[in-house]
């Protein structure tokens, strides 16, 4: 299904009527995020980043507009949701450093990304990317830590978010821990050798600069 057909999952034929038990003012929002882009204009423009320990749902990640990469990825699942796409993630590996989650889409066959990340090299990507490998590898040169050690390790296979629907983990007013936790469970693919590691460049201060250009520097 292309992302250009718009509409909420509400509105398909055969579906019960706001089946996750959204409020109108929460489904207002959504009928405005109609396109994986709007859906990353509104977590850039809308959602304060705040790396604080806890993980909100997407009803509270609207009510509070302060969250940090998994709440932005469980929020932009939830909007994907409403035009008919699935709610992937995907979980980006690193070492010495925090792991990145991004919700995945597709167009004609391609993969795009949509982040919520203090640094801005770790947001969107266009849906040009052929195998997820090739997308994640698109997060390689801008994914390091405030030394500047390059710490993309490895990706995780696409996690599909319905086998959390029974938590109702869309609406809680408690932090959906399931999520993260499951993905402590989980394998991951390795993006570079080993022995590569030693030879890693750091990052210098005009790629750092860019990519901490707007950052937050405290969590609320």
């Amino acid at each position: 299904m292309g992302v250009g057909v718009h509409y909420l999952v509400s509105d398909m034929p055969g579906r019960t009527e706001n089946p996750f038990g959204f409020t109108r003012q929460e489904l207002a929002i959504f009928r405005q995020l109609t396109t994986p882009e709007k859906i990353q204009r509104f977590l850039d423009e809308e959602i304060v980043y705040d790396g604080s320990f806890r993980c909100r749902s997407p009803r509270r990640l609207l009510r509070d507009r302060r969250g940090h990469c998994v709440e932005g990825a469980l929020l932009a699942c939830t909007a994907l949701r409403q035009v008919g796409l699935p709610p992937l993630i995907m979980d980006l590996h690193a070492q010495h450093d925090d792991d990145h989650v991004i919700a995945l889409f597709r167009r004609d066959g391609l993969w795009g990304a949509i982040g919520k990340s203090n640094y801005s090299g770790l947001r969107y990507r266009e849906p040009v990317y052929k195998t997820l490998r090739e997308l994640a590898m698109s997060y390689f040169e801008h994914y390091f830590n405030p030394r500047g050690q390059r710490t993309l390790r490895g990706y995780s296979r696409p996690i599909n978010l319905t086998q959390f629907d029974p938590s109702g983990w869309m609406t809680s007013e408690d932090d959906p821990w399931q999520i993260p936790n499951y993905l402590n469970t989980i394998t991951y693919t390795p993006l570079i050798p080993r022995k590569v590691v030693a030879r890693l460049t750091r990052a210098d201060s005009r790629l750092k600069a860019a990519n901490e250009y707007g950052m937050i520097q405290k969590a609320g």
